[in-house]
């Protein structure tokens, strides 16, 4: 790799770390936002409304890349993220919070699809692990300082930086992008497919409102949860039939007629959970059982994502070394299942080093199945669909992660406020499940109290933790169905040329 590219890989990269810098910062500084912003009610759509945004616009952002060329389009990504940052940092209350965080995952969502995109378009798949070595240099940044950043800014900087930062980060990446990544122009005339866009979004609405309020704000067998999966069904069935009549369609079917490919997707999926329970639920209990500060919260999260990080640059190079890939997706889902079912053992009474120890096991995991899961999916695409694909492994992994947000999240708070009522009584157990719980007003219940919220928070975990087990055990028996085809040794480049081209 000669040294123009190498600075533009760095700066494909460094635009997409933004993203999941921003994610790990936010895990240990929610509970002060909450404190600053009230509004506990709207806690979990500040990350579910970014993933939701996320996931719609990631096909859109993988088509227009393919369409009208994937560096103008992945510089344009981030200039829509960092917007998002600069005015999430401003709000002045959780509803504009909420809000601009979704205009935040409006260019997120052309983050990871551009970046997949074009180093799949620079690098032949059968060499792109070798960037591993520089994705291990950067990644870190965002899996291990993120946590560290997010508690250093709520205790002494102030929560809004962990917004603010991500502002130099991403002018950064501009600059190298624009001044080193060489692609000859291309582009396609055909239509966006704004009619998938629109269903797509439906869908995944109505769907996180149903993992969201189901069991929790609404009865599973009430109106609006049995309104909301309708909408969400009927929304998913036009989308497929949209998409098979679309000239340009965002989400290409003939991708899904590749085994491997579909595999890859639905693994994914499963995969972006175990990202959420690190980086939303886990800090949470660090704060509010272990009475950790915000920084060492993070801190102590750290496990999880030294593990993923490891597994991420060691798999890469593997894959490199020597073309095969299918154990790595099986092993992946049997350590996410582990990984879950080990967080059984965190309660008021576990030994700090232990419950951070614990987190090692599941980012070991989520490392397995986002490496190999990314190979397979752009080996698997022809040359002219590698936008399209780098965006639906994207897609189905941010999926994942917002479903998962709203669907452990429901778990985790049903458990919880069922604990306190069962420990407290009703009357002072949803008094106490229906304030803002953040460590300040802990302090201030009494000891009984205390202890109660500890056991509850305790047993959401666990109740989440049982959850993405099984999401976990679902993975690992779909990725024996995999084959081993070879992976390509060519970029798109040097493909022969097809009539579709």
């Amino acid at each position: 790799m000669d040294r123009s590219l190498r600075t533009g890989v760095i700066g494909v990269m460094l635009g997409m770390i933004t993203a999941p810098l921003d994610g790990m910062m936010l895990g240990p500084a929610l509970l002060t936002i909450v404190r600053d912003l009230g509004g506990l009610e709207y806690f979990s759509w500040v990350a579910t409304a970014y993933l939701i945004c996320m996931s719609a616009s990631t096909p859109i952002w993988g088509k227009l890349g393919d369409l009208y060329g994937r560096k103008a389009v992945y510089m344009a990504s981030i200039v829509v993220f960092l917007l998002g940052s600069g005015l999430s940092g401003v709000a002045q209350d959780m509803i504009q919070l909420v809000g601009f965080r979704m205009v935040q995952g409006l260019g997120a969502g052309g983050l990871m699809t551009g970046a997949l995109a074009l180093i799949g378009e620079l690098v032949p798949p059968r060499h792109s692990g070798r960037l591993m070595g520089l994705f291990g240099t950067m990644m870190p940044i965002a899996f291990i300082a993120g946590p560290l950043l997010g508690g250093l800014f709520a205790e002494h900087l102030g929560w809004r930086w962990t917004f603010f930062v991500n502002l130099p980060i991403g002018a950064v990446a501009l600059l190298l992008i624009g001044g080193a990544v060489r692609l000859e122009p291309r582009r396609i005339r055909a239509r966006i497919d704004y009619l998938g866009a629109l269903l797509l979004t439906v869908a995944l609405v109505a769907l996180s409102l149903v993992a969201s309020w189901g069991g929790t704000q609404y009865a599973w067998a009430s109106a609006p949860i049995l309104a909301l999966v309708l909408i969400g069904l009927v929304a998913l069935v036009a989308l497929v039939f949209a998409e098979r009549r679309a000239a340009e369609p965002i989400v290409p079917l003939r991708l899904f007629a590749d085994r491997n490919f579909t595999l890859a997707q639905v693994i994914r999926f499963l995969g972006g959970v175990g990202m959420v329970v690190a980086a939303t639920f886990l800090p949470q209990y660090m704060q509010l059982v272990q009475n950790a500060s915000p920084i060492a919260s993070g801190m102590l999260i750290l496990p999880s994502m030294l593990g993923m990080v490891a597994v991420l640059i060691g798999t890469g190079r593997l894959i490199s070394r020597t073309g095969r890939y299918r154990i790595y997706p099986i092993l992946g889902g049997a350590t996410v299942a582990a990984g879950m079912l080990a967080l059984l053992f965190l309660g008021p009474g576990t030994n700090l080093a232990l419950a951070s120890a614990l987190t090692l096991i599941g980012g070991m995991g989520v490392g397995l199945l986002t490496q190999s899961t990314t190979i397979i999916t752009v080996n698997s695409a022809e040359p002219r669909d590698m936008g399209a694909a780098s965006g639906s492994v994207t897609l189905w992994h941010t999926m994942g992660a917002s479903l998962g947000v709203a669907a452990l999240g429901a778990l985790y708070t049903a458990r919880l406020q069922d604990t306190l009522i069962d420990r407290l009584g009703a009357a002072t157990g949803t008094h106490i499940a229906s304030r803002q719980l953040t460590p300040d007003a802990l302090a201030q219940l009494p000891a009984s109290a205390q202890q109660a919220v500890h056991l509850a928070v305790s047993s959401g975990i666990h109740a989440m933790a049982l959850g993405a087990a099984a999401l976990g055990a679902l993975a690992f028996a779909l990725a024996w169905f995999i084959r081993e085809v070879p992976l390509r040794d060519r970029t798109p480049s040097a493909e022969p040329a097809t009539a579709a081209a």
